[in-house]
């Protein structure tokens, strides 16, 4: 029986996708599912799919649905996975060659613990230098929000969840017209009742696309304004200190006023610090006008 789903979210990258499915097949264990949510593709990606499938090399799961954006996918893969553990690879990035081998060693230490929600490992470029830092090599276990400001960590990682607790927690909203909700928001949720443990071990090998949400944040935080100020209000409500609470209210207020939304403002539990960052909040919200331009 498969412990774990490789879940990838997908939009118009069928020129991306050969290079992660031959990381796949390549991986010391297979025995694992890889589950593609199709976010509306036009570029043949559906029939990409088919002919892997057909290899039968590895288990493959292919749904495709409207396009409404990365967290919309998510949403769909977590309705959808059956394994008890799942990780997210984006359609630009690769397994590490032992990725799947160590990750179902690491979750055999965890598997009946219930105040662990999720392993994370490290992500690294594709000479294989490791993004970011790594991990204390005395820390146990973790808070996902502890990871950059406790132990000011640098680098994106890579997380494996379990499913059970993904299910459970919210989804991510749907905003008409928008195609961005930040994927932290259900990590900040499972924070508040369990921990990750941390692995120094690489599993995912990234490159950031020119087209990608990492390379045009100021542009991302311009056309979805309700997604970010979503995400702004949960790191608010959750934030483990005043300057990451305040930091967050000043761009809640950006959000505002490209949403227009200003009752936005008063849906944290912290009314009165987000009045406190209104003066910053126009400043950003001018200097993000500036640096972008209208339907970018």
């Amino acid at each position: 029986m498969k412990n774990l789903t490789v879940f990838t979210p997908t939009f118009n990258r069928k020129h991306l996708l050969p290079r992660l499915y031959e990381s796949l097949i390549k991986q010391t264990d297979t025995n694992f599912i890889w589950m593609v949510i199709d976010d509306g593709s036009s570029d043949g990606t559906e029939a990409l799919i088919k002919t892997y499938n057909a290899e039968n090399i590895i288990e493959i799961k292919y749904y495709w649905k409207k396009n409404q954006g990365m967290h919309s996918a998510h949403n769909w893969a977590y309705e959808k996975i059956e394994t008890l553990w799942n990780t997210c690879i984006d359609s630009d990035d690769m397994m590490a060659p032992n990725a799947v081998e160590n990750i179902c060693k690491n979750l055999q230490s965890v598997e009946i613990d219930h105040d662990f929600y999720a392993i994370v490992g490290l992500d690294a470029d594709q000479e294989g230098n490791i993004i970011g830092t790594k991990f204390p090599p005395n820390v146990e276990k973790i808070k996902f929000n502890q990871i950059y400001l406790k132990y000011h960590l640098t680098g994106d990682k890579k997380i494996v969840c379990r499913t059970e607790v993904m299910k459970k927690l919210p989804p991510y909203p749907i905003y008409e017209g928008e195609r961005l909700v930040p994927l932290d928001y259900k990590s900040l949720l499972a924070d508040q009742f369990a921990f990750i443990k941390p692995v120094n071990e690489v599993w995912c090998i990234v490159e950031y696309q020119e087209d990608g949400s990492t390379r045009n944040m100021l542009k991302q935080y311009r056309r979805n304004p309700r997604g970010f100020a979503f995400s702004r209000i949960s790191r608010i409500n959750f934030g483990a200190t005043f300057k990451e609470k305040f930091k967050n209210a000043i761009h809640l207020v950006s959000s505002s006023f490209f949403s227009k939304d200003f009752a936005s403002l008063l849906k944290t539990r912290h009314s009165f610090l987000v009045l406190l960052a209104i003066p910053a909040g126009i400043l950003l919200h001018i200097y993000i006008r500036s640096k972008t331009v209208k339907n970018c």
